[in-house]
């Protein structure tokens, strides 16, 4: 018998076929049950050795990764998502972590100005989770610098759980109002230099008590919020809104249901029967200007063709007509309050 037919036989468990296999089975199984018993052996030894380096690795870089007091554990410095009264995804989630334990570890650096503290760099639902559960929260704790701590915080809620438009929005004009610059901003969001105007662009234009009362509103896209942007910036449009709000049904409602009524309404024109067309006419019966009235405006149009440069004297004349208005009116309604 060869040497490599003495090896074959010896770990491939079969007969050289120049020889008989052994007549006492018995012997056989000893011989290779000792065999396979040593091969795990060896193959648990690797593992653990991997393990260990492994562990060596993160404990090295600051990654490895511990059970944390939630109460040690602080929010975010900039919040990015909005919260809501009624959020399904974060009862499965605890419920989850309930049964099964938390599967994902949360992010987090020592507190700079306090030991024995940290911040949180993502995974502040899991954290809420370890709270109302009452249980230690799994932690990575990692030294960073605040602008990888906001970056990782975008990132990981862009990768995990996408931030819904307006979070985005709110969190971009955080980090610009914080300081940060519009790579750091750019990087956090991982979109471009036009998006990230786009998003501060919103977010200054609703106002954020009003977003965090419609909440993430995840089925509402870009397109929506823009247009809500725009509308809300029209006169007494912010008045009929905040009497919704004060409503039983919004209150009740998830957030995109909010959102859409909120968004139906500002997005409503006024009807007819709100608006009042009056007609002025020249002394020749000519009508020579329109009178529009509507909630919170009235606009006089003037027809030029039929008489030329009479708006513009009309309109040198508002100075002594309102202060005309103002002593017939004894006081009236005025702006100098």
């Amino acid at each position: 018998m060869s040497r490599k037919d003495a090896i074959d036989s010896l770990f491939l468990k079969k007969p050289v076929a120049s020889e008989k296999a052994p007549t006492d089975k018995s012997v056989a199984r000893v011989r290779t049950g000792a065999i396979s018993a040593m091969g795990s052996s060896l193959q648990e030894m690797a593992e653990g050795a991997k393990n260990a380096a492994r562990l060596q690795d993160q404990l090295a870089s600051g990654e490895a990764v511990i059970a944390l007091d939630p109460s040690t554990v602080e929010g975010s410095t900039i919040a990015d998502r909005l919260p809501t009264a009624i959020d399904p995804k974060f009862d499965q989630l605890k419920a989850s972590i309930a049964e099964n334990g938390q599967q994902i570890p949360i992010l987090v650096r020592p507190h700079p100005e306090m030991t024995g503290r940290y911040q949180i760099a993502y995974g502040r639902r899991r954290l809420r989770a370890a709270v109302d559960l009452g249980q230690a929260v799994s932690a990575i704790v990692r030294n960073l610098t605040d602008r990888e701590l906001v970056v990782a915080q975008g990132r990981e809620n862009l990768d995990r759980a996408d931030l819904s438009f307006i979070e985005k929005a709110l969190f971009a004009l955080r980090l610009e109002n914080a300081g940060f610059d519009r790579t750091t901003i750019t990087a956090a969001l991982s979109t471009d230099k036009s998006d990230v105007s786009r998003y501060i662009a919103v977010a200054r234009t609703v106002p954020e008590k009003l977003a965090a009362q419609i909440g993430p509103a995840s089925k509402a896209g870009r397109s929506r919020w823009i247009a809500l942007a725009e509308s809300i910036a029209k006169p007494r449009v912010m008045d009929a809104v905040e009497t919704v709000l004060e409503s039983e049904r919004f209150k009740a409602s998830d957030s995109d249901t909010r959102f859409a009524l909120i968004f139906d309404l500002a997005s409503k024109r006024p009807s007819k029967s709100s608006r009042k067309v009056k007609a002025w006419s020249t002394p020749k019966g000519k009508k020579a200007a329109r009178i529009q009235q509507e909630i919170g405006r009235t606009a006089l149009i003037f027809d030029e063709k039929l008489v030329p440069s009479f708006g513009e004297y009309v309109a040198d004349q508002l100075d002594r007509l309102y202060a005309q208005f103002i002593e017939t009116s004894g006081g009236g309604t005025t702006d100098q309050e």
